[in-house]
């Protein structure tokens, strides 16, 4: 649509966005991300789609992914030289209502800080979405990896200078939630918050204390060696996992017997 948006093409977005209302949608998004934006007037193409959608849709909430939505240089060198200005015209361009995915100064971002948040903030003219791509592991490097340990690197200091806080969760749903939780914990807590703690706390209500004292034991293995690296542990890994009767067992198991791993990208739902 970003390269042609005309009357058929634009009829039939509105066709879409009708069809998704009447599903009932609480949130819209319009994902322009991973797509070639080396293009001219990039920014108000966009914003002319994102406000089609405005007009049109029932959604309590309308949100974008920009093509750059990173201050990341990669996104350079894989989709084009970012225009020049880019954040600020689409800051401009964009109704206020409408809100800005942002996944921070790396495409998968270390931290968060509030000087790094409030310089986004002024170029697109309203807080943030954070896109976390935490635990994330779709890519052909990151699926060989089991994203398990807690959140850090968020503290709750950034809370007044974003909008709200997305994660994109891993291959495996069940394990993504201990993550998740601990990222909810670290908000509650404040400066108390305790990374493992927390973890363990999270792993231990949702996966029960014999589960969860495996997988902090087996952390190592699992998100830092990675499969390709166990060698004569997968196999022992994979009997004690395969023991237990739990959701997230098996998705140890299923990732031990290499079904999650990829060799290409797996395209958003």
């Amino acid at each position: 649509l970003y390269r042609d948006f005309s009357r058929s093409a634009k009829a039939d977005f509105i066709a879409k966005i009708r069809a998704l209302d009447e599903i009932g949608l609480d949130d819209l998004a319009i994902l322009f991300d991973d797509t070639r934006g080396d293009v001219p007037d990039l920014a108000a193409r966009e914003a002319e789609i994102v406000h089609t959608a405005l007009d049109v849709t029932h959604a309590s909430r309308v949100v974008m992914c920009p093509t750059y939505y990173s201050d990341d240089r990669m996104l350079d060198v894989v989709f084009g030289q970012r225009p020049k200005g880019y954040l600020e015209e689409l800051g401009r361009r964009l109704d206020a209502r409408v809100g800005i995915y942002w996944t921070g100064e790396e495409i998968c971002t270390r931290e968060f800080s509030t000087g790094h948040l409030t310089r986004v903030a002024e170029a697109l003219r309203r807080k943030p979405t954070l896109w976390d791509n935490y635990p994330v592991n779709d890519g052909p490097c990151m699926s060989r990896f089991l994203h398990l340990r807690a959140f850090t690197g968020r503290p709750s200091v950034i809370v007044p200078h974003i909008a709200a806080h997305a994660i994109n969760p891993a291959l495996q749903p069940n394990l993504s939630l201990i993550p998740a939780a601990t990222l909810v914990a670290s908000y509650r807590e404040s400066t108390a918050y305790s990374y493992m703690s927390a973890f363990r706390a999270a792993a231990s209500s949702l996966a029960g204390a014999e589960l969860a004292s495996m997988l902090e034991r087996d952390l190592h293995a699992l998100q830092d060696r990675g499969h390709d690296r166990l060698a004569d542990d997968r196999e022992r890994l994979r009997q004690c996992y395969a023991a237990m009767d739990h959701p997230m067992a098996a998705e140890v198991v299923r990732w031990l017997d290499g079904a999650d791993t990829t060799d290409r990208w797996v395209e958003d739902a």
